[in-house]
């Protein structure tokens, strides 16, 4: 073994770098202005800049396969293929999301264009949520909360007592029997009610100051038990302003 040591070493005509022949081994720390070397350099560890070197490509990742997976750009990055998260995935406006879970939308779905296509069910928060749309479309059979056709109510009313109409109703049955006072609440301008009274005993049947009658007259029900009669009246004026009822009555039938 030998060791050389030496300040400065050139080639044989001093005017350029010597040629290693059978390769260099430095066991230490090289420091050069620029290595060139025809094939390649290994080691296990690089350090300083490597702005200048080139075929690194810094804005993808490739598959083993040489496949490349993610490409970045000035605008974003492209994924190829199926991208998996196993946390929280947070984006804004993404064109196409394919979910096996759940997705939460923090500021709102803005649907813009065509059809929302929902597999099965929309549940809004705790199923207690608001869906708002200019028109709907489909099978509402189960619904609730929707009236449908002509709604009745029937109520009973002994002496003493008042029963008050729910005009949120069509259609309303009365069944009295004593003295008896006939009150409304509620109301549509403009909507159509009917109310059958039916005398289930000796029955006098008077009616709250809302009800107009024609000439101003309250009319006479028959209060014999088991007698008929039909109020039928429109909703005039109904709020806080005062609730006006045009009455007609139809008595006694057998």
């Amino acid at each position: 073994m030998s060791r050389l040591r030496a300040n400065l070493i050139t080639n044989k005509t001093a005017n350029g770098a010597p040629t290693v022949q059978n390769g260099l081994i430095v066991t230490g720390v090289a420091t050069a202005t620029n290595v060139s070397v025809a094939q390649s350099v290994t080691a296990t560890t690089y350090y300083g800049s490597g702005a200048n070197l080139t075929g690194i490509d810094a804005t993808s990742i490739k598959h083993t396969n040489g496949d490349i997976k993610a490409q970045a750009s000035a605008t974003g990055v492209t994924i190829t293929g199926n991208l998996g998260v196993s946390g929280v995935l947070t984006y804004e406006d993404v064109t196409n999301v394919d979910s096996v879970g759940l997705i939460t939308a923090r500021a709102g779905i803005n649907l813009i264009g065509n059809d929302l296509n929902v597999g099965s069910n929309i549940k809004l928060g705790n199923a207690s949520g608001i869906v708002t749309a200019s028109s709907y479309r489909g099978d509402g059979s189960q619904l609730t909360g929707i009236s449908v056709g002509i709604a009745t109510e029937a109520s009973t009313v002994t002496d003493g007592n008042t029963t008050v109409l729910n005009l949120a109703k069509d259609d309303h049955k009365v069944l009295a029997s004593g003295v008896v006072t006939v009150d409304v609440t509620g109301g549509t301008e403009g909507d159509s009610h009917t109310v059958r009274i039916e005398n289930v005993g000796v029955a006098t049947v008077g009616f709250a100051t809302h009800f107009l009658f024609p000439s101003g007259g309250t009319p006479a029900l028959p209060t014999a038990s088991g007698a008929i009669s039909i109020i039928s009246f429109t909703v005039h004026k109904a709020g806080a302003a005062g609730t006006s009822l045009l009455t007609g009555v139809s008595v006694n039938f057998s």
